[in-house]
């Protein structure tokens, strides 16, 4: 799993090396923190196998960091269901805060990186009919993928994407496993809606 974690990174790396070159600012006033550069907007995700399903949303405040570089926090609501060989139902309930980095090598393709401590309550329901239980535990996650981005146009362009990821730490209580701890890809369809924009864009286009 380590190999995974270090090959992506060394990809991001990669990647910048070809992203598209930040215009100079005029002056020292027009760096630092700009506020025309924050974004907002979430993703909608579903993770499948022959055993469960996972649904969810999660909305997101982000920064334009540069024309290749989008960053940001999140607050994601997701729903499990699971089924084991012998007909066992499980249901998760998670509360997920979290960050995410995009790196764009190109306007319509990106790498993905999403940090996130989940909060789940769980909930085990037997065929036969028996008492079920509940458990509440936490664990973290690190979603590692790729995707395609629409309608972006360098620095804080408004635009939608869809993405594919897996968890590389792979816990065994992970949101994104199966109970047989398969990994379950993660798909994200998603949109960045630009905020305070105004005249000062132009400078980035």
């Amino acid at each position: 799993m380590k190999k995974i974690i270090v090959s992506f990174l060394f990809a991001l790396v990669t990647f910048s090396c070809f992203a598209q070159d930040e215009p100079e600012e005029k002056d020292n006033k027009d760096r630092g923190f700009k506020k025309e550069n924050l974004f907002t907007g979430g993703t909608l995700n579903l993770s499948f196998s022959n055993y469960g399903s996972v649904l969810g949303a999660s909305p997101q405040l982000g920064y334009s960091v540069a024309n290749w570089l989008d960053a940001g926090i999140i607050m994601g609501f997701t729903y499990s269901s699971q089924r084991d060989i012998y007909d066992t139902k499980y249901r998760q309930t998670l509360i997920t805060p979290g960050a995410f980095a995009r790196l764009f090598p190109f306007d319509f393709l990106f790498a993905s990186v999403q940090y996130e401590h989940n909060f789940i309550n769980q909930k085990q329901l037997f065929p036969s009919g028996g008492v079920s239980y509940r458990e509440h535990f936490d664990v973290n996650s690190l979603l590692v993928g790729v995707g395609y981005s629409g309608g972006k146009e360098g620095r804080n362009s408004p635009y939608y994407y869809f993405s594919i990821s897996v968890d590389v730490l792979q816990n065994k209580n992970s949101p994104y496993t199966d109970q047989y701890n398969n990994l379950l890809p993660v798909i994200n369809a998603g949109f960045n809606i630009p905020l305070f924009q105004g005249s000062s864009r132009r400078r980035y286009e």
